[in-house]
């Protein structure tokens, strides 16, 4: 049986492996995920990520976790805001601040995904994947 929601998925496992502390997390490869692992990537969330595929299995997606110190790590929280049951959709003018422009939504746009300041630059709208912080 297929995954529901694997961007939550990917997200829940970020979210529990920052929570001990891991250096890596394997989530499902796939190009959306690999999209957002270039954006988190981008603004420093992660320290970087490989891609591995073994023969006749699904592909694989490690994503480096990255900690400020032994105690902080980088991201404070990452939540899933539009999900199967209910999308989330916003214009350019209505695109959400995440803590007052501390953290980032990352949109899913006709210009691919992208962070909520890209989209606001490029004017365009879009569905809000999630919110990082």
């Amino acid at each position: 049986m297929g995954m529901t929601d694997p961007i939550a998925d990917m997200l829940t496992r970020i979210r529990n492996a920052n929570s001990v502390r891991f250096k890596s997390v394997d989530v499902l490869l796939s190009r959306m995920n690999l999209h957002l692992a270039e954006v988190l990537k981008k603004n420093g969330y992660i320290s970087g990520y490989d891609t591995k595929k073994p023969d006749g299995d699904f592909g694989m997606l490690r994503i480096y976790l990255k900690y400020a110190d032994a105690k902080r790590a980088v991201i404070t929280d990452i939540q899933r805001v539009s999900r199967p049951g209910r999308r989330v959709y916003v214009k350019s003018e209505k695109i959400p601040k995440v803590l007052n422009g501390y953290g980032i939504a990352i949109l899913s746009t006709s210009r691919g995904i992208i962070t909520d300041n890209d989209a606001r630059q490029l004017n365009v709208g879009g569905e809000v994947l999630c919110n990082v912080w």
